[in-house]
């Protein structure tokens, strides 16, 4: 006859079910709490830091492989869904202004990584992958995918977009009236069924596609790929309910957290005041850069501050449409950077990675 597990024992003694349920409710208290500070990207926080919690604890529950890869593709198409004609045309209207920026705080984010790689902050690649500026979660699934920490690097991530949402939020509180803080969500709006049945077949066969080519981060990117095709040739309209985003974060988010350890996490509490010093420093300088779109470009300064935020392309979309700001043009600069980090950081990192060894 088994024992009932004791309220002291472990996580490792619980049976399954229970570490499941513990997992599933400390999820829901840590978002709900991020959600009431409105911190950015709480639906993949909060179920994070509760893996994290469950893991350090020596809890023994994971993520299924499937399970994670479809929830990839959701992301890959939530993305997709961003990248619309209008933001295309504001892109191509403006090309030397969103270039000059872009390279700009790529470039900056670059240095500051490397240096941190140099200094020996973090192991291997990890700083690199990690001081991306922008696309946090594709960055930290793709990391994994290029033999990085992919617990460091999301550490690293989601504390710069939890600071750099701040002091976007910070000035354009002091700049204008605007609250930045998101509408309520409706969580089970009414759903075209063809449309939503299109995109889960999209996601289910970018993944089995995925599956069968040798794409680092297939999973991610060959819906995104895909659905950015389909949607902007008409051909087909992606629909994600909000309720399948955030079971899609918290998949990523508890998938994430489960890998950490003690060790990890006392590495990257060790590491933190530096990050956070090289974070400070990336925001001062793209501050600066967005100094100079005003002197030279007549941008106005708030849109240009938005512009140029290193990364939280939600969060800097949440303060931009609840600011009197030049809509497309920060969103333009965000999406721009994020085509250019995604495409461009696997040879970034490759390069600098031959030239540290």
């Amino acid at each position: 006859m088994t024992r009932p597990s004791a309220p002291g024992r472990p996580p490792a003694a619980w049976p399954m079910t229970t570490q499941w349920a513990v997992l599933l409710a400390l999820s829901a208290v840590l978002v709900l709490a991020l959600e009431g500070l409105h911190i950015p990207a709480a639906l993949l926080l909060g179920p994070m830091g509760a893996a994290i919690a469950l893991a350090v604890l020596e809890g023994t529950v994971r993520v299924p492989p499937w399970p994670f890869m479809l929830a990839q593709g959701v992301i890959g198409c939530m993305i997709a869904r961003s990248l619309q004609p209008a933001i295309l045309h504001e892109m191509v209207r403006d090309w030397p202004l969103f270039l000059g920026g872009v390279v700009s705080v790529m470039l900056v984010s670059t240095v500051l990584g490397w240096l941190l790689a140099r200094w020996q902050v973090l192991p291997g690649t990890t700083a690199l992958w990690g001081s991306s500026p922008g696309a946090a979660s594709v960055m930290v699934l793709m990391a994994g995918a290029f033999g990085a920490d992919i617990r460091l690097v999301a550490f690293m991530q989601y504390l710069r977009v939890m600071c750099v949402a701040l002091c976007a939020s910070l000035v354009a509180r002091l700049w204008t009236t605007g609250g930045g803080h998101p509408p309520a969500i409706d969580w089970f709006p009414p759903l075209p069924l063809l449309p939503f049945g299109e995109t889960l077949a999209l996601v289910a066969g970018g993944v089995v596609l995925a599956r069968r080519l040798p794409i680092p981060a297939g999973p991610l990117l060959v819906p995104l790929v895909l659905g950015t095709l389909l949607q902007d040739t008409g051909a087909i309209s992606l629909t994600l309910p909000p309720w399948l985003l955030a079971a899609s974060y918290t998949l990523v988010g508890w998938s994430i957290g489960l890998r950490f350890t003690r060790a990890i996490l006392l590495h990257a509490a060790r590491a933190t005041p530096r990050v956070l010093g090289a974070i400070a420093v990336l925001i001062a300088l793209c501050g600066g850069l967005a100094a100079l779109l005003v002197r030279l470009a007549h941008v106005d300064p708030l849109t240009a501050y938005l512009a140029t935020s290193p990364g939280g392309a939600d969060s800097v979309a949440i303060i931009a449409f609840s600011s009197h700001v030049d809509v497309p043009f920060v969103m333009g600069m965000q999406m721009v950077r994020f085509v250019v980090v995604l495409l461009a950081m696997p040879a970034i990192t490759r390069l600098l990675a031959r030239r540290m060894t």
